[in-house]
Formats: C-alpha cells, sequence, structure tokens
C-alpha cells in the first residue's frame, strides 16, 4: 500500500476482513507517520520513505513482484509510474484517483489542458488495449462507486417505465439505454451533513476526508462532461485539443464554482463543480456515434456539498487567494452527528429527476468498521470492492470503473453503505431559483448548465 491517509488507515481493517491475508504480507510505504500507529497494532509493516521519479522502481522492487498487489493511496505520486511498474513486474494495480508526480497540478511548462483531470486520464488511457496484469484506476467512491450507481439508476428507471430489454452487456448497450431513456444531465449530488465538537477555527482547513486530496482538486480548473443537448457554450469554458473530447474546462478553479443540485434528503442546494475523473468517463463511457459522429452524450459533473466546516474552510481558502492555511485536521472522533448522501442524479428523462445512492450516518459508520467516518467508508468499501474484483479479475489490463461489472461491485459494498435509496422528483434547476433570480439561460431548456450554474 503507497499512503496511509484517511482512506489507508479505514482500509486496512476491512482488507484483512474480506481477503485471506495475514497482516505480515502487507507492506504500508508512505511519505510521513501518518497511520503508522494503526498499521504497526494490525501488525502490518509500516516505512517512511516518499517515492520520487528517481527513486520509486528501487524503493518498490524489492516488495513488488508477480501475483503481488499495489494499492496506490498516495497523493504526489505518479499513477502512470506506478501502473507501468506494475505491469513490468506482473503485479495487480489499483487507485482512487490518477495523480501527477507533486508539482504536476502546477506545472508552468504545461497547459491547463495537460495539467486538468481529463489529460490525467488520457495518459492513464494510453497503457490500455495492452495485454497484462489488472490495473484498475480512479476506484474510490467518487470517482468509483458512482460508475456503477448509474448503471443501477438507469436499469431502475427503466423497469419503472415499463422499458423491456435485457440487461446491457457491453459498452455501446448501455450507451444505447441511456440515449434510448434520454437521460441528459448526470449530476454527481452529494450532500455531507457531519458535524463535530470542535469548530473550525481560523487558519484551518478541516474536512471529513483527504485534506490535501480536496484542496488539491479544488483548486484544479472546474472540469464536466460536455453534453450533445447542450446549445449555449459558456464564455469561460474551453475545449481540449486531444483525445476524446467528452469534456470541457473552465477557466477558474472548481472550489469557486456552484452549481445547482439536489439530493432527497437536502432537497436543492448549491455545490461546488470540483473537477473529478467520473465526469470524464462516465460521458465518454455513455457516448453513442454513428458514422463516427457523436449523436448522443450526457452532461455529467460532480455537484458537492461539503460539511458545513469545509465549505468554511474553502472560504477562508478562496480568501487567502487560495494560500494554504498553516492548519489541517481530519475530522473522525470529534464528529457527533450527520450523514453523507451520496449519488448519482439522472435528469431529463420521461420522470424527470432520479437520484440513486447511498445514505450512510456516521452511527451506522462507526458501527460496520474502525477507523472510518461516513464520507471514508463509502470510499473504504469501494477500495476493497474493487481490489477483490482485479484479484477475481487479474489479466484486464488499465480498465475504468465504468467498463466492469457494477452487479459485483455494489454486492461487496452494499453492507457498508447505509441505506440505499432511489427516489425521483420534479425539481428542475429553475425551481430554486426564486423571484430574487428569475432569469434563465432557456427557460424552455431547463436541462441546459448555463441554467445549473450560479452566477
Amino acid at each position: 500500500m503507497v499512503g496511509c491517509g484517511s482512506i489507508g488507515q479505514g482500509v486496512l481493517p476491512l482488507i484483512l476482513r474480506h481477503i485471506d491475508l495475514a497482516p505480515a504480507q502487507i507492506t504500508i510505504v508512505n511519505s510521513d507517520e501518518r497511520g503508522r500507529a494503526i498499521a504497526e497494532a494490525m501488525g502490518v509493516s509500516y516505512r517512511v520513505s516518499p517515492l520520487t521519479r528517481e527513486n520509486v522502481r528501487e524503493v518498490l522492487a524489492p516488495l513488488v513482484g508477480r501475483g503481488d498487489f499495489l494499492l496506490n493511496l498516495s497523493v504526489d505520486v505518479s499513477s502512470v509510474a506506478l501502473i507501468g511498474f506494475c505491469r513490468d513486474v506482473g503485479a495487480l494495480y489499483l487507485d482512487t484517483c490518477v495523480e501527477p508526480w507533486a508539482g504536476g497540478y502546477t506545472d508552468p511548462s504545461l497547459t491547463a489542458s495537460q495539467r486538468s483531470n481529463y489529460g490525467l486520464r488520457e495518459s492513464a488511457l494510453a497503457l490500455a488495449g495492452q495485454d497484462g496484469p489488472t490495473a484498475l484506476i480512479t476506484h474510490g467512491a467518487n470517482p468509483g462507486l458512482v460508475s456503477h450507481f448509474v448503471k443501477q439508476a438507469l436499469l431502475n428507471v427503466a423497469e419503472d417505465m415499463g422499458l423491456v430489454a435485457p440487461v446491457p452487456t457491453t459498452r455501446a448497450e448501455w450507451g444505447a439505454l441511456a440515449r434510448t431513456l434520454s437521460v441528459k444531465v448526470i449530476h454527481i449530488a452529494e450532500r455531507d451533513t457531519q458535524v463535530a465538537s470542535i469548530p473550525k477555527q481560523r487558519d484551518e482547513f478541516v474536512n471529513t476526508w483527504s485534506v490535501d486530496g480536496f484542496v488539491g482538486e479544488g483548486c484544479q480548473p472546474a472540469e464536466l462532461g460536455w453534453g450533445t443537448h447542450e446549445t449555449v457554450w459558456p464564455a469561460d469554458a474551453r475545449r481540449h485539443e486531444f483525445g476524446s473530447d467528452a469534456a470541457i474546462y473552465l477557466e477558474r478553479p472548481g472550489a469557486s464554482t456552484r452549481v445547482r443540485s439536489w439530493t432527497p434528503l437536502e432537497g436543492p442546494f448549491h455545490g461546488f463543480l470540483i473537477t473529478h475523473n467520473e465526469s470524464i468517463s462516465i460521458a465518454d463511457y455513455y457516448t453513442v456515434r454513428s458514422d463516427g459522429a457523436v449523436v448522443y452524450r450526457p452532461t455529467v459533473h460532480y455537484a458537492y456539498h461539503p460539511a458545513d466546516d469545509a465549505v468554511l474552510s474553502i472560504h477562508e481558502l478562496a480568501g487567502k487567494n487560495w494560500e494554504m492555511q498553516s492548519r489541517t485536521r481530519l475530522m473522525m472522533n470529534e464528529i457527533t452527528s450527520g450523514m453523507d448522501e451520496l449519488g448519482v442524479l439522472l435528469m431529463g428523462h420521461d420522470r424527470g429527476a432520479y437520484w440513486y445512492g447511498s445514505r450512510l450516518t456516521i452511527e451506522e459508520a462507526r458501527s460496520l468498521a474502525p477507523y472510518n467516518n461516513a464520507t471514508s467508508l463509502q470510499v473504504t468499501a469501494a477500495v476493497l470492492a474493487g481490489v477483490i474484483w482485479a484479484m477475481e479479475n487479474p489479466a484486464r489490463g488499465v480498465i475504468e470503473p465504468d467498463g466492469i461489472d457494477h452487479e459485483r461491485i455494489l454486492e461487496i459494498t452494499r453492507p457498508y453503505l447505509g441505506e440505499m435509496a432511489g427516489v425521483y422528483s420534479d425539481w428542475t434547476p429553475l425551481a430554486d431559483r426564486g423571484r430574487l433570480f428569475p432569469e434563465a439561460v432557456d427557460e424552455s431548456a431547463p436541462w441546459l448548465f448555463g441554467n445549473f450554474r450560479v452566477t
């Protein structure tokens, strides 16, 4: 295991619970001491050895060989470098996002497009299509688990609409189903309501999952899959000049870009359009082409309302011109109540909007697994499921969550996700504008991105 932050610490007991593996067979390589006490209490070897371009193979070669598994839960370590290493030695691989080397997100020698999640995804997919051990990329909660939610949500909507058809088994069939249902927009709609007994302090960034990961994502340009129903081009949007052309980016950070969204328990809310791999991979996966031309693609993006103290942290961060606070805190034992309501919101079909996902409370999370809160357990359960799937399918090469068996992943994760709910709504992004802000991009086309965007 490379890295041992909140997700590494949370997944370790799940791995030992579900996989026939002795603690002595696991080695953690981390850049600092975080997680050492938990790892050593479980009998797992722990080494502090920051990985760099220069030493990555030297450090890992004695530890990872044919038939082994490299679980990458780090930041500032190149996913592409680790995938290449695993392919060379014959080891399985999983990560929760495609990371560059340290400084890669802000490298002035690269364009914004090359530094984007779109560009990072393309660099990882360049290794696909080759025989080799399975490398399952971007398989956390989101990206990852939400891709399986999308498939289940599509099947639920199809059944409720009386569409009689076999369950799709190919990418083309899944795209055809989404097109038949006329799904125009997919939000990864998440509301985290966890609160703690210790309030956020001045010059402190507080979050329920990796602070480094959230700040890194939030400071990247906002990215979204761009659907074929879109008719109004955002003034600050740019296309990429390479790859699948399934997504665009905005010339502003995701943590300063807000969108209207909806979850069943929260109702309407304003979320941050944080860049994530699933915004691109889902849009790409469900693209339908005819004679080489794109005839269908949904608009896909993240709409995230984190815990309230994390929102305050973002506000302070932005006010300091995106200079990181001097102190950080991961909310864990001090959480007193709340849940993470994480799901996918499918919009534009005949039933309006349909949200499907997980409602996991802090109390449930603590009863299900140690070293987790509601947010982290949704991630660690998905990591566990991805590891098991890769072990069961060891020769699939580089592959994304959208391309694997959603039923198997949901079978493994469901016991850890709290209440799984599917809820229809007549909500649209025009519904919550209110009398003070009645303007709309196009009243007759509620599902246009400009109607979701908060300006």
